[in-house]
């Protein structure tokens, strides 16, 4: 009788362990499917960010020529200055006056070109704009990479809980997901509220 009733009990925890272990392998899921989607957009983030710094960093080159052109010219037009000044015959003078205007619309023109927004005020602008979205991106992919860290750890404490019975670390695992959810939702909605290295 007793050997029956031994085995109800071992059946019953059992059924009982199968209901746990159900209960963390959703808990497992879950987490892997945040996982997922954390890695996803870090790796987007990231991708975003070296392509904004790339861009950045060729407006800055396209503004440093500029400023290269625009010295050049402006040189060349003091210099001819110098030289009207000396000048006798007025024809010479004139035409002298004439390439010394033409050089200053075009250090001018270097300076700011709206229409084109390829002056050297409008690719500042542009390339502070680009380093503003790289500094963004690189926020949020710094709160995906934690999230991600919290995701993997969750999992590995929930795939411990079931191979140990250790409930607690089930529920730790179960709080590292839903810190790292609190955190990867910083990264989409808010990532510089809090700064992260």
């Amino acid at each position: 009788m007793s050997d029956a009733h031994e085995e109800m009990e071992q059946a019953e925890t059992a059924k009982e362990v199968s209901r746990e272990n159900r209960k963390i392998a959703l808990v497992i899921a879950i987490l892997a499917l945040f996982l997922s989607f954390s890695e996803t957009l870090g790796k987007g983030a990231q991708t975003e960010a070296i392509s904004a710094d790339v861009e950045s960093a060729n407006l800055w080159a396209f503004f440093q020529a500029k400023s290269i052109r625009a010295t050049v010219v402006r040189v060349a037009a003091e210099a001819l200055k110098l030289e009207a000044t000396a000048a006798a015959d007025p024809a010479v003078k004139d035409a002298m006056d004439k390439q010394i205007a033409a050089w200053e619309t075009t250090a001018a023109r270097y300076d700011s070109e709206p229409e084109t927004h390829e002056g050297r005020k409008e690719l500042a602008d542009r390339a502070k704009e680009e380093q503003d979205e790289r500094d963004l991106s690189l926020a949020k992919y710094h709160h995906y990479e934690l999230a991600s860290a919290a995701f993997q750890i969750g999992i590995v404490l929930a795939s411990a809980a079931v191979i140990t019975g250790m409930i607690l670390l089930a529920w730790c695992a179960g709080l590292l997901g839903v810190l790292g959810l609190g955190v990867l939702s910083l990264g989409l909605f808010a990532p510089h509220l809090i700064h992260l290295p």
